[in-house]
């Protein structure tokens, strides 16, 4: 091997030296492209969850709300005249005031 082979020896790996970093740079870039798209991907996940949560809440509730059903109970005041006013007191004392029905 003389002088001039080394040299061009040489001056082949300094070409793909230089091709190699810029490969290395192009996929760096990459690389750090795909760890975002990563760490939005976890964000989404957690979002997702989050709705989820939320939606089933709303409709076990909107199933409570609906099958609550509580028993009203009415009570019917009859009056032995035809004149006059009913005032009745009902269980959570509210007062009803009706006039007699001709």
């Amino acid at each position: 091997m003389d002088l001039e082979d080394i040299k061009k020896q040489l001056d082949e790996n300094s070409k793909k030296i230089i091709d190699n970093m810029d490969r290395i740079h192009q996929n760096s870039g990459a690389i750090e492209i795909l760890k975002d798209f990563k760490g939005d991907n976890k964000r989404l996940f957690a979002i997702l969850l989050i709705v989820l949560l939320m939606w089933f809440t709303t409709i076990v509730y909107l199933v409570y709300v609906l099958t609550d059903t509580s028993i009203v109970s009415s009570t019917e005041i009859t009056q032995e005249n035809q004149e006059g006013y009913n005032n009745y007191i009902g269980n959570d004392g509210e007062i009803s005031n009706g006039e007699a029905n001709n």
